[in-house]
């Protein structure tokens, strides 16, 4: 039980994340705060949010830095009838 109350305590940002159908590549908008960031491949991507979190959560910024960064995929599929 102890383990699940801690991480009930963590803090969390969650990201949903779409692939660029235009110009290819991955961005990711964070839910509830101003984030958007690109990459052109997941691990760019990865690299990008965790950049993003650290400038936005930065000095000054009243909100503590969330310790787990969640990216949620978000994927369309079109089915012809």
């Amino acid at each position: 039980m102890e383990a699940l109350s801690s991480l009930a305590q963590m803090s969390e940002i969650i990201f949903e994340v779409q692939e660029d159908e235009m110009d290819g590549g991955y961005v990711a908008t964070a839910l509830g705060h101003g984030i958007v960031t690109q990459g052109d491949s997941l691990e760019e991507l990865r690299q990008m949010v965790k950049d993003a979190v650290r400038c936005h959560f930065g000095e000054g910024n009243v909100d503590p830095m969330p310790k787990v960064i969640r990216l949620h995929f978000v994927r369309d599929e079109v089915l012809v009838a």
